[in-house]
């Protein structure tokens, strides 16, 4: 509820807490080491489309090292350590909210009134404090299309898309959504049509607000020169950038030369049948 009274104020506290974490811990010698780099989004609904405000963060298998000499690579299927960071995020998040309201930043209003009393929300505090917060670990992509379809999915996703929508019968929505808690088991549920739409609007973010963030060396004024600084790293392949590409798909994009049979062969791009057909045509139609 306090998110939803405070929206702008909560996520973005829920931005740096998260930022901080990650960036602190990676820079730790006895973690990584290293400064890293990652991308944020903010949800802020369930799969029933109730509040659930959490950030999906994308992390290279990496860093550059603190002295900025050298690519500090993760252990394998190993990244963070949970435990650590869901210690240090519930400690930073819950400073910033205490400074928050110390700053009398937060509004409280119907069922939260009661918080502005500094009792109260001592009280809030001190229960959130005991509480363990949930970060949970992803396992490493398999490559970079596996990256691209994770992007694809969440960067620009909201409260509920059209495929899950079923029925709207007498004033009733039916939709489906999975329980995690019933191993994920796809279910129906169906709602007023005017219950459902406050649950979409609840979602609407404050107007200008951000909810796609890039931090450490892919922060905008820092991403030219991080990403110039990584691909100094890893010899470079003509075409195909770096060596972060594994072997097996490395061999499988690159070949001899079948006319000299000596130098290697380099796929730079490659161009669909139709868009060369296409391409034919405007240079008739140019050269006539």
């Amino acid at each position: 509820m306090l998110a939803l009274q405070n929206p702008r104020l909560i996520y973005g506290i829920l931005f740096r807490a998260v930022s901080e974490t990650l960036l602190t811990i990676a820079a730790d010698p006895r973690r990584l080491g290293a400064h890293i780099g990652f991308l944020a989004v903010l949800h802020t609904w369930n799969q029933k489309m109730l509040p659930h405000p959490h950030l999906h963060c994308l992390i290279p298998a990496g860093g550059i090292s603190l002295n900025r000499s050298r690519w500090v690579r993760c252990r394998q299927r190993f990244c963070l350590p949970v435990k650590v960071l869901r210690k240090m995020f519930r400690g930073k998040f819950l400073a910033f909210l205490a400074a928050a309201f110390r700053k009398k930043k937060l509004r409280f209003f119907g069922s939260t009134t009661h918080l502005a009393n500094p009792a109260a929300f001592d009280r809030l505090y001190r229960q959130l404090k005991s509480r363990t917060w949930v970060v949970y670990a992803k396992r490493p992509f398999g490559g970079p299309l596996y990256v691209i379809k994770y992007l694809a999915r969440y960067t620009h996703r909201v409260a509920i898309s059209n495929g899950r929508l079923i029925a709207m019968r007498d004033g009733q929505v039916t939709f489906r959504w999975r329980d995690s808690a019933d191993g994920n088991q796809q279910k129906l549920m169906t709602i007023g049509a005017v219950d459902f739409i406050h649950r979409f609007l609840l979602h609407v973010l404050p107007s200008g607000f951000v909810k796609i963030r890039h931090f450490g060396f892919l922060a905008n004024r820092n991403r030219r020169e991080g990403l110039q600084l990584c691909r100094s790293f890893f010899p470079v392949t003509p075409g195909l950038g770096s060596t972060l590409f594994t072997e097996t798909q490395r061999r499988a994009i690159e070949r001899k030369c079948p006319f000299c049979h000596t130098g290697t062969l380099h796929i730079v791009d490659r161009i669909p049948a139709l868009e060369l057909a296409a391409l034919h045509l405007l240079i008739r139609a140019d050269t006539s």
